[in-house]
């Protein structure tokens, strides 16, 4: 039964890692710098560990905006979350699953009756603006950098080009890391208040029920990267592409900086040790970031190359998506609760930890080992079956 509930929650995070994989390595495939095989593999690996190492940080400032205590409830959610995604992505308007997850929580608030945690709320529209800023500012100084570096070291074209094609896989694979710290919140946050689940000790090493969630979403989110990510990638990597291979690889280093710094709690921790501000720990749009790392390097190439009507879109966002995922998540939880009798949450504290929870615990432990084998298995197949189309290509080539 708890499976069930988490189907809505994987489905986000399968359409997740279909979408949002292209603004990590859309680049490096788009312009066959990277195979699209490896790419895959290498944003799968990377975004189990980034989830499962530092998923924590963005997924507790969600929870206090919201803390959905009902299977039932949290299941809605993701579902509302899911299907505005899908439903706005169909219509081609702009959108973040961030956002809809936000919007999502907010309608189960209104519906439950509880308030809203306004500095949590705050926190969270605010990244939604620093977020595509930072990348602008990340990637105007970093592509000087680069164009400085460009000039001033005398390398061939041909090892420069090598050079960009490993530069490509290293910020890719921190960018999936970084993209699975931080947006794992939005696949899995809601589930961790009502899903509680007793640690689990593989021996070399132990997983919190949190990460144990945690894990499952990326999963889902590597799925999606595995089998419907291609087609994105090329889309998207072909239209980065138009700003050249350095270009690619500075706005994929911007975003993965700016999903680093909001998910990162050594990071913020340290910034209250010097006396600053803790940054917040929040989930931010990776689609958004990349528009506002791309719009920095239109900026640094002069004001006339910038395209307005992204910055438009990027607006209409912060205000169609979560509205629109508040409304249907609403609209959900009364029909899932009244024609369905199951329960949604209410106005108290969390559901207190039962013989579900441990049952649970172990179903979830042992299912673990079994997902990494079969994914070890996959990840091998992908790269041999790449192998011996690369052998073909060859032999055919110099036949």
């Amino acid at each position: 039964m708890i499976f069930l509930f988490l189907t809505s929650g994987l489905f986000l995070g399968w359409t997740l890692g279909a979408n949002d994989a292209a603004n990590v390595f859309g680049s490096a495939v788009g312009s066959r710098m990277v195979s699209f095989t490896r790419a895959a593999v290498t944003a799968s690996v990377f975004v189990i560990l980034g989830a499962v190492l530092q998923g924590s940080g963005a997924a507790g400032t969600l929870g206090r905006l919201g803390s959905v205590n009902a299977m039932g409830g949290a299941f809605t959610v993701a579902l509302a979350a899911g299907l505005t995604v899908y439903a706005m992505t169909r219509a081609g308007l702009p959108v973040s699953t961030t956002q809809a997850i936000v919007g999502a929580i907010i309608g189960w608030n209104f519906f439950t009756g509880n308030a809203v945690d306004t500095g949590a709320l705050t926190q969270i529209v605010t990244t939604w603006v620093t977020g595509p800023v930072l990348g602008a500012l990340f990637a105007f100084g970093l592509y000087h950098l680069v164009k400085i570096s460009r000039r001033r070291i005398k390398v061939h074209l041909l090892k420069y080009e090598n050079w960009l094609r490993m530069g490509l896989m290293v910020v890719g694979a921190f960018g999936a890391y970084s993209l699975g710290a931080n947006n794992i919140a939005n696949v899995m946050g809601v589930f961790v208040p009502s899903i509680p689940l007793e640690s689990a000790d593989f021996g070399i090493f132990t997983l919190t029920g949190a990460q144990q969630l945690f894990f499952l979403g990326a999963i889902a989110i590597s799925a999606g990267v595995l089998t419907y990510s291609r087609k994105v990638m090329e889309t998207v990597g072909s239209n980065l592409l138009e700003l050249s291979s350095e270009a690619a690889f500075v706005v994929v280093l911007s975003q993965a900086l700016v999903l680093f710094i909001f998910s990162s709690s050594a990071l913020s921790g340290f910034m209250v040790r010097i006396g600053l501000p803790p940054i917040p720990l929040v989930p931010v749009s990776s689609t958004q970031v990349v528009v506002g790392s791309v719009l920095g390097i239109g900026l640094y190439k002069g004001i006339r190359n910038v395209n307005l009507k992204l910055l438009g879109s990027i607006a209409s966002g912060w205000i169609t998506t979560p509205v629109a995922a508040g409304i249907l998540s609403f609209l959900l939880l009364f029909f899932v609760r009244n024609l369905f009798g199951i329960d949604v949450g209410h106005a108290v504290s969390p559901l207190s930890a039962g013989g579900a929870g441990a049952n649970t615990s172990t179903i979830i432990r042992y299912s673990i080992p079994v997902l990494l084998l079969i994914i070890a298995v996959y990840l091998v197949y992908l790269v041999l079956s790449e192998k011996k189309k690369t052998e073909r290509l060859n032999k055919k080539y110099y036949e």
